[in-house]
């Protein structure tokens, strides 16, 4: 039997590419006032960015009950004897821990697996994506989770935020709290080590904050798989892509957008890179 894949919505993967893949995603709860609603379930991308810019207060995020991921564990017990069930970090979210819980719950028989990524967004969406291949490939539980032993370590996430406002008021901000107070027009850069959200450095602009992304991505000489994402801003995710081509072919390349999870924390404008080294 296949080992059978299961993420949350942070990891902003195409919704395509997980049906390809047969990924399981359980959706985040974001709430407007007394508003809830699903991350990609019946609230859009567009539909998010619309309101998140629009209505008075900010809105907050929750993780999915335990209850949640055992009825997801039993449904797919069905299918298989085996799941490996990967999520955002335990720093950033408490998802892992409701997963762990949901997981002891289970009353049938099969063994899952739950792994703290120590990634967000689209770094946390290579990992998921990098095991359902192997899951496709023949890779049995055991086999996978040796892997990520090597894949987590080797997977990096960074972008440009337009502003720290969003990761502050949402509590994420981390040891990226040293940026806060930069100059006007300065789009300061993040990227995610051991689970945290972390300063990178800021830099003048949107057109030299993509140039400095590229540069950075330019780096990793041994790249397996690469991601990028934005949040409310298209052209300027074909531009990246056309610039990072030297780096990584564009047919190879995957492409998303930073649901309303991730939104809450990074806001409009947003832009993300990530890479699994060799």
């Amino acid at each position: 039997m296949t080992v059978k894949v299961v993420t949350d919505s942070t990891s902003d993967i195409p919704a395509e590419v997980a049906k390809e893949l047969g990924i399981r995603v359980v959706p985040l709860y974001v709430h407007f006032g007394n508003e809830t609603y699903q991350d990609g379930i019946n609230l859009s991308a567009d539909e998010f960015y619309h309101k998140l810019t629009t209505e008075p207060k900010l809105p907050k995020t929750s993780t999915p009950p335990a209850g949640i991921f055992t009825e997801t564990y039993e449904k797919l017990a069905a299918e298989t004897d085996e799941i490996i069930s990967i999520h955002i970090s335990n720093k950033l979210s408490s998802t892992y821990n409701s997963a762990m819980l949901g997981k002891r719950g289970m009353k049938v028989n099969c063994r899952v697996e739950v792994i703290d990524s120590l990634s967000a967004t689209i770094g946390l969406g290579l990992i998921v994506i990098t095991s359902a291949k192997a899951a496709l490939a023949g890779a049995n539980l055991d086999e996978i989770t040796a892997m990520l032993t090597q894949t987590i370590p080797r997977t990096h996430c960074f972008g440009m935020v337009n502003t720290l406002e969003y990761l502050y008021k949402g509590g994420r901000i981390g040891k990226a709290q040293e940026l806060l107070g930069s100059m006007l027009n300065v789009k300061p850069l993040v990227f995610i080590r051991d689970g945290e959200v972390c300063p990178l450095e800021r830099v003048r602009g949107h057109r030299k904050a993509l140039t400095r992304l590229c540069e950075l991505a330019g780096k990793f000489h041994h790249i397996k798989e690469m991601a990028i994402a934005h949040a409310t801003t298209p052209e300027e995710l074909e531009v990246l892509a056309m610039r990072l081509a030297p780096s990584f072919p564009q047919n190879q390349l995957y492409k998303s957008r930073c649901g309303a999870t991730i939104g809450t924390y990074l806001g409009p404008g947003c832009l993300a890179v990530a890479v699994v080294e060799e």
